[in-house]
């Protein structure tokens, strides 16, 4: 029990850590002014908390939406997939997954 809920902790603490460290790099050195914090690793609160605390100190926008909003993509990527489909846009079975691919772009009719 108490290993495991420190071990899961410690994990928490790291992954927080290097994601605002990440985020700050972003902005000191790319020029990045405007962050949105979203997905499901948007609802931890110790990433909100120190997310806000770095734009503050860093003068950055941070956008973080409520709770409600911060869920799995899934939902996203499903009503994406409907409005190609509802559009005519389909692909054959020889597509490959690319993690990569831009929403705007369009798949294309073989």
């Amino acid at each position: 029990g108490e290993l495991i809920s420190d071990i899961a902790a410690s994990f928490q603490a790291c992954v927080v850590d290097v994601l605002v460290r990440k985020t700050e790099w972003a902005i000191r050195k790319e020029g990045v002014r405007r962050v949105t914090l979203s997905g499901g690793v948007a609802a931890n609160s110790e990433l909100r908390k120190r997310m806000k605390e770095m734009g503050e100190e860093r003068d950055a926008g941070i956008f973080i939406p409520s709770v409600s909003l911060c869920t799995d993509n899934a939902a996203m990527i499903a009503a994406a997939g409907y409005n190609y489909f509802k559009a005519g846009n389909f692909a054959g079975m020889d597509l490959n997954p690319k993690a990569y691919l831009p929403l705007g772009e369009r798949i294309k009719r073989e």
